[in-house]
């Protein structure tokens, strides 16, 4: 047995449209939307009488996907800590590779999230940051300093 990939993220959110509106912002593409209910979508989420919107978003370069749910029965649970630290337990962050992250932050400012912490230099490979966006998520932030290389570190 072999693993072929990760294929996707899924994040559960109050807000569809909202969600899928900031990770555009960011410049993910919208490649569809769908309503999942049923006995089987039940049996897969531990749940009962699930009714749920999702929205699959993928990166520019095909690579990565996104899948925001919005549950409407049974209603989402909100999380213990909306500004838990970044050392709390649990997925902590989304980290995006942009080539200028003073527009990206200037983007997603004006769109209500806020720096967690600052802009910052790493060596001289990265330029770094955290932002709290749409419901608490943590956007990581990373633009990579004179080289061709899009991977983080």
């Amino acid at each position: 047995m072999t693993t072929l990939r990760m294929d996707h993220v899924s994040v559960v959110v109050d807000d569809l449209e909202a969600a899928v509106a900031f990770f555009a912002e960011l410049g993910m593409v919208a490649e569809g939307e769908a309503q999942v209910e049923g006995e089987s979508v039940d049996r897969i989420c531990g749940l009962t009488d699930v009714r749920a919107d999702i929205a699959m978003m993928r990166t520019p370069d095909g690579h990565g996907r996104l899948e925001l749910t919005k549950y409407h029965t049974p209603k989402a649970l909100g999380a213990e800590q909306t500004h838990a630290p970044a050392n709390t337990l649990g997925l902590r962050s989304l980290m995006f590779a942009v080539d200028d992250i003073d527009a990206t932050v200037t983007r997603l400012r004006a769109k209500g999230s806020e720096l967690v912490g600052e802009v910052v230099q790493y060596e001289n490979s990265y330029r770094l940051c955290y932002l709290r966006g749409l419901e608490g998520i943590i956007v990581a932030l990373a633009e990579q300093l004179g080289g061709e290389d899009e991977s983080t570190a």
